[in-house]
């Protein structure tokens, strides 16, 4: 089992807690691929890894705005999980840091892939402020082309209303989590008019799933 002891206790028990539903899990792949869901919560950060070894028991790594690394304490729980640290712009203002991290970051995901894991991406970029889905960044299309491998789509419901952006405490909600088919991808090297189109197609089926 990966993460046997984390799995059951600190993220097992909340996530259980809060999530009452998981549909489509017959439709994620076998490893490697990668996971495009929405983000409303922090309750997102758990419940995509959370779910996604528990269905494949293969490792996950998840895309973090690197200002997390900051603390101390979560640093240690980032790096236990291989987490993938990337900067963001309203964060980081230095453009050649950016560049050079995100590029390190990217190549990470490829080498995960390549190690037959799986990688998961925020494509809106954060958490959403109404619980809306936003456009998403390019990110996930990007790797698709670049390793060729299929990314399924995530729809979570009810994270926002349990953990807003903004609330310390979650409420007594209960939310659900939706997997779709797994959108695939031609290992090549696609221009900017073909990754702005796979990543609006991406973000449609993420819609479709939390309608």
């Amino acid at each position: 089992m990966i993460y046997p002891f984390a799995r059951i206790l600190y993220i097992g028990l909340p996530v259980r807690t809060f999530i009452r539903k998981v549909h489509g899990s017959a439709n994620i792949p076998k490893p490697p691929f990668i996971f495009a869901s929405n983000h409303a919560s922090y309750l997102d950060d758990i419940v995509v890894p959370y779910f996604t070894t528990s269905f494949t028991n293969t490792k996950f790594h998840i895309f973090v705005n690197s200002r997390f690394y900051s603390n101390l304490a979560l640093r240690v729980f980032l790096n236990h999980f291989e987490c993938i640290k990337v900067d963001v712009g309203k964060d980081v203002s230095d453009e050649e840091q950016r560049k050079k991290t995100n590029e390190a970051a990217f190549q990470s995901a490829l080498g995960y892939l390549r190690n037959g894991e799986i990688v998961g991406i925020f494509p809106e970029g954060g958490r959403s402020p109404d619980g809306r889905l936003r456009r998403g960044k390019t990110g996930a299309a990007r790797l698709a082309f670049a390793s060729g491998m299929p990314v399924v789509p995530i729809g979570i419901k009810g994270s926002y209303e349990i953990l807003p952006k903004g609330a310390f405490l979650p409420r007594l909600r209960r939310g659900e989590v939706s997997f779709g088919k797994p959108i695939h991808f031609k290992k090549r090297q696609a221009d900017e008019i073909e990754i702005r189109k796979a990543t609006d197609g991406i973000m449609e089926k993420i819609a479709e799933l939390i309608k």
